[in-house]
């Protein structure tokens, strides 16, 4: 008898990138800084976007993945979503005032 062979399965299409949301209007670039200056530097320049605009903050200290979602609960901003990069992340956030 012969045993089953398994039919080979065509590779799938890979879909292209998709951006999660909205570009932002502004990145705040902290890569190599430690808790808190991603949050200082974010504090600082949010105004500079208008209302309802998206500023990220590209981070690579760990502690910034709580920093940033804790800091926009407190003001009161949005926090979109974190992207994944090569080197840490980038915290998306929406400006609500």
């Amino acid at each position: 008898m012969r045993s089953a062979q398994k039919a080979a399965t065509p590779p799938q299409p890979v879909a292209p990138a998709v951006p999660a949301g909205p570009a932002p209007v502004l990145i705040i670039d902290a890569l190599g800084r430690k808790c808190p200056i991603p949050i200082i530097l974010l504090a600082e320049r949010i105004r500079e976007v208008p209302i309802g605009e998206i500023v990220a903050v590209k981070a690579d200290d760990v502690a910034a993945r709580t920093d940033v979602p804790a800091w926009c609960r407190m003001k009161s901003q949005d926090f979109v979503r974190e992207e994944i990069l090569p080197r840490g992340w980038a915290f998306h956030i929406r400006r609500t005032y």
